[in-house]
């Protein structure tokens, strides 16, 4: 089959606001290095770290939640270390961390029996090369993403999916999922009591699911108008965001949001107890007794980087039916402005889903 030249696909220009999301027709379609594949995009979906990278809100100059920039972004100061690996991103950005879709070429070194495989891609990839520096490659950050027509993956990154799932449906679990599952196997998780934080959001009610699979009592912090949806996802008890948190009632707390709050939920923790972050969305600063720590002998895990066997493990749950996709909504990839400002209204449940398609 021929492959274009060119594609439709919306690229990151800098950092800043929505307008810095730009609807392109003329990219050139990608061909793969050695060892990597070309992927026909089906679908993808947002999530929280293309809102991040597009503000620039890891940049170390930044200390506020990511709502009071999600619209207009940080400024120049974020331009240096607007990245998650704290290096300055090269524009224009292909974004898209989730992708869904269809092997169409392959690069010197990969066998062409896995043209027309379905496939899943890492979100959070190791690096090519060891002496990178950068623990983590993130898809539409350190490397072109999937909200383009076409894109390049290492070979071992485009993971076969067998399912009789939509490719938007299948889309809305690569970055959210993983996350979740990484947060849930580094501590070790079991038939405990959990806490978890943003239960409504992509990673968070992917946690709620994830949890459940491993027969934890799952209590999910979230708004009132949407305690029945993750009631539905497994969850066993819900509080409100302003409630108060029981002390020292959970074994593991699973954390998005940090903030203000972020004391209470290491109180919530049994001494003995763990407590696990993968974001900080009502803010990064927080403060620290570090007799809390010590003398309770808690345990603090952050988890970005991941190893491989979370990706199939996670596709070897999505083959067996164990997982169900929640997607809030749908867009095409043109729409994208508006499907991050849908996203960024957080009055939605899981994920919000991009339509990429030839």
């Amino acid at each position: 089959m021929a492959l274009p030249g060119t594609m439709k696909g919306v690229v990151l220009t800098g950092h800043g606001g929505l307008d810095k999301l730009v609807w392109r027709e003329d990219l050139p379609v990608p061909g793969p290095a050695p060892g990597e594949v070309l992927i026909r995009v089906g679908a993808s979906s947002v999530n929280n770290t293309d809102v991040n990278t597009r503000i620039g809100w890891y940049s170390k100059s930044v200390r506020s939640d990511t709502a009071s920039g999600a619209a207009e972004g940080y400024g120049a100061a974020a331009e240096k270390d607007g990245s998650w690996s704290g290096a300055a991103l090269a524009f224009p950005l292909i974004q898209g961390a989730d992708c869904c879709g269809e092997i169409v070429g392959v690069g010197d070194g990969v066998p062409s029996t896995r043209i027309g495989e379905r496939v899943l891609v890492r979100a959070l990839q190791s690096p090519v090369s060891g002496g990178s520096g950068i623990p983590t490659v993130t898809l539409g950050s350190e490397r072109d993403g999937a909200f383009a027509q076409y894109m390049t993956s290492a070979a071992k990154d485009a993971v076969a999916v067998r399912s009789d799932l939509t490719d938007v449906e299948l889309a809305s679990f690569p970055c959210a999922f993983s996350t979740a599952e990484g947060m849930i196997q580094r501590a070790s998780l079991g038939a405990e009591r959990v806490l978890i934080t943003g239960a409504s959001g992509g990673v968070g009610s992917a946690a709620v699911q994830l949890v459940k699979r491993r027969h934890a009592h799952v209590t999910a912090l979230t708004s009132a108008l949407k305690t029945g949806a993750l009631r539905d996802l497994g969850a066993d008890e819900t509080l409100e965001r302003e409630a108060d948190i029981p002390q020292r009632a959970f074994d593991v707390v699973l954390d998005l949001v940090g903030g203000p709050r972020w004391g209470e939920l290491i109180d919530a923790l049994g001494d003995g107890g763990r407590y696990v972050s993968a974001g900080a969305i009502a803010g990064p600063i927080v403060e620290l007794d570090l007799r809390t720590l010590y003398l309770r002998d808690l345990t603090f895990f952050g988890c970005t980087c991941q190893r491989d066997g979370i990706f199939t493990d996670l596709v070897r749950y999505i083959e067996a039916g164990e997982l169900r996709p929640v997607l809030a909504g749908t867009y095409p990839l043109r729409d994208l402005r508006a499907a991050q400002a849908t996203f960024m209204s957080k009055s939605h449940v899981g994920k919000v889903g991009i339509l990429v398609g030839s």
